[in-house]
This record gives C-alpha cells, sequence and structure tokens, in this order.
C-alpha cells in the first residue's frame, strides 16, 4: 500500500468519525466543531486529488465563513444545548427503510455493475487551478453564479433584519 493510500485511510476514518460525532453531539457548539474537521479532511481529500484552490475555497468558505456564520447563529438565538424534543413515530421507520434502499443500491453498484464505471483517465495539470476555475465560473457558468450571489446577498439581508433591534 502506498502512503498516498494510507493517509486517505487515516482521513477516511477521521471524516467518518467527526461526521458520526457532529450527528450523535447534543450540544450545538461542539456539532459545528465536529463539522469544522469534518470539513478539514474533505480539503485534504481534494489536496489528495490534485486539486489546491478547491481545497482552499473549502477551507476559506466552509471552515471558515460558513461555520462562523453558523456559531454567530447559534450564540445569537442561544441554543447551545439541543432539547429533547418529543419524536414523531413515523420518522424512525421510514429513517431505516432509505437507509436499507440506500445500502442496497450500495452493494448492487458495487457487486454488479464493477464495469458501469469509466475507467480513470489523465487529469489535467490545469485542474482545479484558479485559471480553470475562474474562466469556467464567469463563462460556462456564469448565470448560476450570478444567482448564488443574489441569493447570499438576501439571506445576509434577512439575518441584519432578524437581528436588528425594534426601536
Amino acid at each position: 500500500m502506498t502512503q498516498q493510500f494510507l493517509l486517505f485511510l487515516a482521513l477516511a476514518v477521521v471524516a467518518i468519525a467527526s461526521a458520526i460525532g457532529m450527528l450523535l453531539n447534543r450540544h450545538a457548539v461542539y456539532a459545528a466543531l465536529f463539522l469544522i474537521i469534518n470539513f478539514g479532511t474533505v480539503a485534504i481529500f481534494y489536496l489528495l486529488l490534485g486539486a489546491p484552490f478547491i481545497a482552499m475555497a473549502q477551507v476559506t468558505v466552509y471552515a471558515g465563513a460558513i461555520m462562523v456564520l453558523f456559531l454567530f447563529v447559534i450564540m445569537l438565538l442561544g441554543t447551545e444545548v439541543i432539547k429533547n424534543q418529543p419524536r414523531q413515530t413515523w420518522q424512525r421507520p421510514v429513517a431505516f427503510v432509505l437507509g436499507l434502499i440506500l445500502v442496497i443500491e450500495a452493494g448492487y453498484l458495487l457487486l454488479v455493475q464493477v464495469g458501469a464505471l469509466p475507467a480513470g483517465g489523465q487529469i489535467d495539470p490545469a485542474f482545479g487551478g484558479p485559471a480553470m476555475v475562474g474562466d469556467l465560473l464567469f463563462s460556462k457558468y456564469l448565470l448560476p453564479f450570478e444567482v448564488t450571489s443574489v441569493l447570499l446577498l438576501v439571506a445576509m439581508v434577512g439575518a441584519i433584519v432578524l437581528t436588528r433591534r425594534k426601536v
């Protein structure tokens, strides 16, 4: 086994453990910190794939800006600890059935559809670089980029309106 594969396995264990820790933690701040660990491991996965720009964007945008926003909202609303809510009885069977369907589908794809995925090819050296991302972002994906920017602007204005004190 190569060093890169061993690093991948170690990071996969950390990513899965932090995701489980995030889901099972009743304290919202600790859950957000587990999510930051998960975002960090995903950024390292991007580095292993040879996409340093996407890895840096992952750390900057998600582990930086989005998590600061999450922690700000958690602290502002005072919901550090998740309270026990009465559970609805239909959710657990539906979650079990959907999880079972996912496991069956993954097993089918892994065991039966072995040759369904295309063979890996050579990756362009500029893959994930700033020039390639900027060129695609401002040419082919300009409309979704602008829609996303307007959506973020509306969310920011909404957050300001919600936190404004009434005079």
